[in-house]
């Protein structure tokens, strides 16, 4: 995709903070961070949902689960716990549709989350 903000991220065309990457998902911190741990996941390749993903490649979808908590043990919040969250569509707050998982930890999360 020739507009996706994260395949141009990916395609090191714009600048992001990179805290994780493996041959098909990368991880950077979000610019809007909601919890002092607040990472996204994306996969490598362009899916728009995690809808998507998962009809896509079974394995990719594992991939970026793998990635998220190897982002969680990297940044201490592991053990703690931490949230993962896929918002999926507009209606769920999706803006950018290139599949990405948010790991947020670092405080109390409540639920429900919002």
């Amino acid at each position: 995709m020739t507009d996706c903000l994260f395949c141009k991220i990916v395609a090191k065309e714009i600048p992001a903070e990179v805290v994780y990457e493996n041959d098909r998902a990368l991880a950077f911190r979000d610019i809007n961070p909601q919890a002092p741990t607040h990472v996204l996941v994306i996969p490598k390749e362009h899916h728009a949902t995690a809808a998507a993903l998962a009809e896509a490649d079974s394995g990719l979808a594992d991939e970026v689960l793998k990635a998220a908590h190897a982002v969680a043990e990297q940044e201490g919040v592991a053990e703690g716990g931490y949230r993962i969250v896929f918002n999926t569509g507009p209606g769920a707050g999706q803006t950018v549709f290139h599949v990405h998982a948010h790991v947020l930890g670092g405080r109390d999360l409540t639920w429900p989350p919002g």
